[in-house]
């Protein structure tokens, strides 16, 4: 293998390293976005448990 072709084969590497953490940037930054959004539904969701256990108590459905 000659030094030209051993030097392309790692310009083609080096792109292709380059693409891969462009793409784990992007993975990064859509993770982050799905963990705000999960805990802001869990949130909600903590919220709402809250307020039909409070309505369950009132209208007598379960023991208090």
């Amino acid at each position: 293998m000659s030094t030209d072709s051993l030097i392309l084969e790692l310009r083609a590497i080096r792109s292709s390293v380059d693409r891969l953490g462009e793409d784990m940037q992007e993975v990064k930054k859509r993770l982050g976005i799905l963990e705000h959004q999960y805990a802001s539904l869990s949130t909600r969701l903590d919220r709402l448990d809250e307020r039909v256990q409070r309505i369950e108590k009132r209208l007598d459905l379960v023991e208090a």
